[in-house]
């Protein structure tokens, strides 16, 4: 079973209500068995529109990505990242 990836795209609109969210979310990250892969950090745009933040997210299996995505916890963080950021989050299989 191939791995999958949890990326996020973020533009940053609110850092105090986002630093909540980000408690929230790493709570999540390790009670689901997330690995961190990147969070923030130097990025490049190369093409297209790039965001202020990004993050890769590892997980065993595109169920484990949406057990996490549609957890009690993630989405109580999620409630908190509302009008605090605009987000692109999206899950894509990794190849075998």
């Amino acid at each position: 079973m191939p791995k999958a990836y949890m990326v996020g795209r973020i533009t940053i609109t609110d850092q105090s209500k986002y630093d909540e969210y980000i408690k929230g979310a790493s709570v999540a990250i390790a009670k689901y068995g997330a690995k961190m892969l990147a969070r923030g950090g130097k990025y490049e745009t190369l093409e297209g529109e790039g965001r202020g933040r990004n993050v890769l997210l590892e997980f065993e299996s595109m169920e484990a990505a949406r057990t996490y995505y549609n957890s009690p916890e993630y989405q109580g963080a999620k409630a908190k990242r509302e009008g605090a950021a605009l987000a692109d989050i999206i899950i894509v299989e990794g190849v075998e």
